[in-house]
């Protein structure tokens, strides 16, 4: 459950065959809208809270001290010195990870599908950074008009998806990066399987965009197939009380 807090997410399934391409790209656009809702209105004071160094309940207490280390593994996954270097966050959030690659020098866009949680992060960000500069967007991550990065890193914006939705994204993201993919999954296990499927017995009007857990091995194989060129370097998975996520970096041949 890749994240836990502040709520479950759910999400619908998608298809990548090649007759459903109009469905699948449909399917991405409606997704990313009900994504952007739920995190600008239900959402969105709670994670700010979390966010931040305000006092949250214990279970929320948890998810802050995973979401934290997890942070800090990603951008050890980073070279230390990212001067002159292009870096997209995506899926930036609040910005955490944006500001502490910028202070290593990061030339770093930082875009998130919630234009509320942006404007937080550029509240947020101080007004010197050293040799970094910043690019704070609102929109879509897969947007081939941000240009091309040396790296990217997406720390629990992609958990909502299926396997082939999630692959596809790494597809799109792979397609403008040089040099390695740093992204989040969330592991699947029996229980969070359960829960998943447990989840859809619910009116689509009680739940919040779900986290769909994924299986390490079919995600090798169906990246191994999809992104020929690329490579599984490292992966790491982070568990804290509710927050269960696992890293894994993609890291191009040559």
């Amino acid at each position: 459950m890749a994240t836990r807090s502040p709520d479950a997410f759910e999400a619908d399934t998608l298809t990548r065959d090649a007759p459903k391409a109009h469905a699948l790209v449909d399917g991405y656009a409606d997704r990313r809208e009900k994504l952007a809702t739920y995190f600008d209105s239900t959402a969105r004071q709670a994670w700010i809270d979390l966010t931040s160094d305000v006092k949250v309940s214990g279970i929320r207490a948890t998810v802050r001290a995973g979401r934290d280390e997890m942070r800090g593994l990603l951008l050890d996954w980073l070279p230390v010195d990212l001067r002159r270097t292009r870096v997209l966050d995506a899926g930036c959030g609040t910005g955490a990870l944006t500001i502490a690659a910028a202070y290593r020098g990061a030339e770093i866009t930082g875009i998130d599908v919630a234009g509320g949680l942006v404007e937080v992060a550029r509240e947020r960000c101080p007004s010197f950074t050293g040799h970094g500069r910043i690019w704070w967007k609102s929109g879509d991550m897969l947007d081939s008009e941000l240009g091309r990065f040396a790296h990217v890193v997406a720390m629990d914006s992609l958990i909502h998806y299926e396997l082939e939705d999630l692959v596809d994204a790494l597809v799109k993201l792979a397609e403008r990066t040089d040099h390695s993919i740093a992204f989040t999954f969330a592991p699947y296990t029996r229980m969070l399987g359960t829960m998943h499927k447990v989840g859809k017995v619910f009116p689509k009007s009680d739940r919040s965009p779900a986290i769909v857990p994924i299986a390490e091995t079919d995600l090798r194989m169906c990246i191994a197939e999809a992104i020929p060129g690329w490579e599984v370097g490292r992966t790491q998975r982070v568990s804290s009380g509710f927050y269960t996520s696992q890293a894994m970096e993609l890291v191009k041949r040559g």
